[in-house]
Order: structure tokens, then sequence, then C-alpha cells
């Protein structure tokens, strides 16, 4: 007699599990949080996805924030690399601005990014990019490789404050708000203030950041480390 669909399959009739791995776990991670966001790679919910126990994935990784660091880490390696066009300014100003938007489409991990301290692969190969640009730039190294850093930051700090604003009704209200106390300002006690509310509002956020960016790398250039 044919056995019924809701007897129980033998061990030995299932398909094998795929052997657990560091990067098939944060596969799994980087798909969960593109589908449903950074709040759910948890070590329990990957687990689920991949058919295990949470304590197996320890193994791999220490804690959710070692997760969520390799998450970004492989994320990185989605940053677009430096064309042959252009200026070695232009190159790193396209790189560093491709890892902008990489974060500010994910807001979640924008801000994340903000404390995360990823040491794989994929960080390691950006460094590097940011390193040669510089030097092709002629920026001493030790002014090179403390640029970096304060480049990195910059970048991830305009991606984190502008990743958590979604067009609407209280973004609006909120911009109205500052736009209102600037122009408003007291040319008695804030001259400066009054004088340049209108330069203070100006400008699209890329245009921002990429004057930023250009501003810091000529202080780069030209400031020593002591």
């Amino acid at each position: 007699m044919p056995a019924s669909s809701d007897t129980p399959s033998s061990r030995r009739e299932r398909p094998a599990k795929p052997a657990l791995t560091r990067a098939g776990l944060v596969a799994a991670a980087v798909a969960v949080m593109e589908t449903e966001g950074l709040h759910k790679v948890t070590m329990r919910r990957i687990a689920q996805e991949l058919d295990t126990g949470p304590a197996s994935l320890y193994v791999y990784v220490r804690n959710a924030a070692e997760l969520h660091a390799a998450v970004l880490d492989e994320l990185l390696g989605r940053v677009e690399p430096p064309s042959e066009d252009g200026t070695w300014r232009e190159r790193l100003e396209k790189v560093l601005t491709s890892y902008a938007h990489l974060l500010l489409d994910r807001p979640a991990l924008a801000r994340s990014a903000l404390v995360a301290r990823p040491s794989g692969p994929h960080y390691l190969d950006l460094i590097e990019i940011l390193l040669a640009l510089l030097a092709e730039g002629g920026v001493p190294d030790g002014q090179a490789a403390w640029g970096v850093d304060v480049l990195l930051q910059h970048a991830t700090a305009t991606a984190a404050e502008h990743a958590g604003r979604t067009p609407g009704a209280r973004d609006r209200e909120d911009w109205h708000t500052l736009e209102t106390a600037l122009r408003d300002a007291d040319p008695g006690t804030r001259p400066r203030t009054a004088a340049l509310s209108g330069p203070l509002l100006a400008g699209p956020p890329d245009a921002r950041l990429s004057w930023a960016i250009q501003a810091l790398i000529n202080g780069i250039l030209h400031t020593p480390t002591p």
C-alpha cells in the first residue's frame, strides 16, 4: 500500500543539507537584509533560513554585530571600481559616491556602518583602491592613511543622515521648520546666519557631497600628520 502524503519521510530519503560555511551564512544574511531589512538579520532568523540551530552559527561569527559587519563587507564588493577616465580626484570621488549611494539605498545598514568595523576582503580592497588613488595624486603616505579614514567617515555619516529620511509630510514639515528658523534669524544677534541663510540651505545632496569630498581631499593634500 503506498504511503499517504502525511507519512513522514525517512531521514535517509531527505536531500542532504548543504554544509554550513561562513560564505553561505553571510550570503543568507545579505538575502534576508535585502528582502526584510537589517533588523531581521539575527542569529535566530538566519539559522531558520539555513535550516539549522542558532548555536551552530557561532562557529562562524561571534555575534550579530559581527554578522552585520560581514554583511557590510559583502556589499562593499558592489562599490563601483574606479574607471580609467578622468583625473585621480574625479575617480576618487566616483568611488566614494558609489559607496555612499550603496548605503543610502539601505538606511539601516548606513546607520550600522557608523559603528561597524568591517575587516573582510572587500573592505580591504576598497582601502587599497582609495590609497592607490591618493598616491596617484601625490598625497604623502601618512596623510593618505589618515585621509582614507576621514573620507569614508564623511561618506558614511552623509548616508546615515539622509538614508532614514523618506519623502513625505513629516520630512517636508521638518525641512520647512529649519528653513523658517534660518531665514528668520535676527540680523542683530546672528548677522552671519541671517546673511547666509540662502547658501546654508542651497544645493542638492549629491552636489554637497561632491563639494565635501573635494574639500576633504584638499585638506588631506595640505595637512601633514603630526
